[in-house]
């Protein structure tokens, strides 16, 4: 079963091929430098494209194609644009995947915690960071998993991506005087936070937007841990105990 999974996401890869219109021609001698074939992608792929950097992959003569966090693959004449993962069907090793999680790493020590929540049960020594919206029905399911967690401890970025209404609910949990209990009652049990007080002129909203924005982060929730290897969705209390386990 595991074999015939990896061939299907192999196949899907194949035929979501598509190939470029010819507006330049391409090379017909050697292999062209990376820096003309990133030029070369952009140009065919339309105006306004815009690609982060195409590197020499180590299989199949491709080359990576980076768009923010996400990888596609291209020949080495830019004819042809491969969309999906490549997976080894004998060892049955994710190669898209390991670049992904490689490029897409953070320095966990840099995040801003103080534009965070702040959680801790117990003697909070598994820590992670998530990004959620206030309307993410996904992150509510991952709340209620937390909650049921000892010895964790959570710094959430209230990351506004979903409903203009969300950066209203984030401010006015912000401006609280307990936070966590707040977030809590909403995310938990519907509870709606009072309005903010005038007085509370500041709150995280457009920084913790703009911070995600930069780290790809693409949909709620998403987690990052300690490694600084994230986990996008509404990860399973198995799942966060399995990779807290390989932190140790």
């Amino acid at each position: 079963m595991k074999i015939i999974k990896c061939a299907i996401t192999v196949l899907l890869a194949a035929v979501a091929v598509m190939s470029f219109a010819d507006t330049s021609p391409a090379s017909t001698s050697a292999t062209p430098p990376e820096a003309a074939l990133k030029q070369l992608v952009e140009q065919r792929m339309g105006e306004g494209a815009k690609i982060d950097s195409v590197t020499k992959a180590n299989f199949l003569g491709l080359y990576e194609v980076r768009i923010g966090g996400e990888i596609m693959y291209t020949d080495e004449h830019a004819k042809y644009l491969i969309l999906g993962r490549v997976v080894d069907l004998e060892t049955h090793k994710d190669y898209t995947k390991e670049r992904l999680d490689d490029i897409n790493k953070i320095k966990f020590a840099d995040l801003p915690f103080d534009s965070s929540i702040k959680m801790v049960h117990g003697n909070g020594k598994r820590v992670i960071a998530v990004f959620e919206d206030p309307n993410c029905h996904y992150c509510k399911n991952l709340r209620h998993t937390l909650a049921s967690m000892d010895n964790v401890t959570v710094y959430t970025f209230m990351y506004n991506i979903l409903a203009a209404d969300s950066f209203v609910k984030s401010k006015n949990i912000w401006c609280t005087s307990d936070r966590v209990k707040a977030w809590d009652d909403w995310m938990l049990a519907g509870k709606v936070a009072v309005a903010a007080p005038a007085t509370c002129k500041t709150n995280p909203n457009d920084q913790v937007l703009a911070l995600g924005q930069k780290l790809h982060v693409t949909g709620t929730p998403t987690i990052f841990f300690t490694d600084g290897t994230r986990a996008p969705g509404a990860v399973d209390g198995a799942a966060l105990e399995e990779k807290w386990a390989s932190l140790q």
